[in-house]
């Protein structure tokens, strides 16, 4: 019987894992953890675990005792963590190496799944066309630093005992995502102009930079599947969760503005540039392809449909 404790379940992608879990890992006991702890809409009754406070780390992971741990708590946003640097550093890099101390003290067994980002590897895209695991990190804001820091310092742990998986996820989105990215930003707004709220301007950053995008219910499946096969794997490891395919963001826009139902003039806002935009990130997934069997199984248009969906119901709602 296995005990998955999941910490950050309240942010975006939580729902999607939690019900990733229930489905492919039962049976198990799943343990869900959010900053505040209490109800939570989506889950009920939560666990308090706030990732910056070592003492309440400790008591949490010593109380549930769990086989594995995915660690979804993290600032996610590039703009929320160059805005609050060391917030970003505090809860990325300080949170992930909380986790990893109290595993290694009260539960050593136990596998943490730990979900960074394909952003660190920044500058390297430049250079390489498709980004493998043997890729070299090299950050260009606050966001990817702190998320190659947090890799960099478990990849440290697992040499001294802690069993870890070293997720990178590529851009991922679907339904439930926040404005502070670009998909469900230009999906909002579509929204918001089909229901008379705006006027017909759709206000967008750079529409050229290509990126590797993946329906979040795929990237909860590699999760998931990373806890079924843990055992067979070997601590420290590094695993790409990519779709291999870059996409032009005006190659995306344009699928949602054909699902529109009125006519929308698009609009570049210089406050949505960002000065350390890399032109193409891809990833190579060809690791988590052979060792776990997964790959992606939804089209892009599939997810912009839902992330539009859940805009407009949003909207209606409010």
């Amino acid at each position: 019987m296995r005990t998955i404790l999941l910490t950050g379940a309240d942010g975006f992608v939580g729902p999607y894992v939690v019900k990733a879990l229930h489905e492919m890992c039962a049976p198990a006991d799943i343990i869900v953890t959010t900053k505040g702890g209490g109800h939570h809409p989506a889950f009920g009754k939560t666990r308090k675990l706030d990732v910056t406070d070592m003492e309440n780390v400790d008591a949490v992971i010593a109380q549930a005792s769990p086989t594995h741990v995915v660690h979804l708590a993290g600032i996610a946003a590039v703009a929320t963590a160059s805005h609050d640097p060391d917030a970003a550093w505090a809860v990325n890099v300080g949170g992930a190496r909380h986790v990893a101390r109290a595993i290694l003290t009260h539960t050593p067994d136990c596998w943490m799944l730990n979900v960074g980002s394909g952003l660190i590897y920044g500058e390297t895209a430049k250079r390489d066309r498709s980004l493998a695991e043997d890729a070299l990190p090299a950050p260009v804001d606050e966001y990817g630093a702190t998320k190659t820091a947090a890799d960099f310092a478990l990849g440290t742990l697992a040499r001294q005992g802690l069993k870890v998986i070293r997720l990178r996820p590529f851009n991922h989105t679907g339904a439930g995502q926040t404005e502070a990215f670009a998909i469900p930003a230009f999906a909002a707004q579509i929204a918001r102009i089909e229901a008379g709220a705006i006027a017909p301007r759709l206000r967008v950053g750079n529409l050229e930079a290509e990126r590797d995008y993946l329906d979040v219910r795929d990237v909860a499946r590699a999760y998931a599947l990373c806890v079924n096969h843990a055992d067979h794997l070997p601590p420290g490891l590094v695993l790409n969760v990519a779709s291999g395919v870059p996409r032009k963001m005006r190659d995306l826009l344009d699928i949602l503005l054909s699902r529109s139902r009125c006519d929308i003039a698009v609009e570049q806002d210089p406050s949505r540039m960002r000065a350390s935009d890399i032109p193409r990130i891809a990833g190579d997934a060809s690791r988590i392809r052979n060792l776990l069997g997964w790959q992606p199984e939804f089209t892009i248009e599939e997810t912009l449909d839902d992330v539009l969906d859940g805009c407009r119901a949003q909207v209606a709602r409010h």
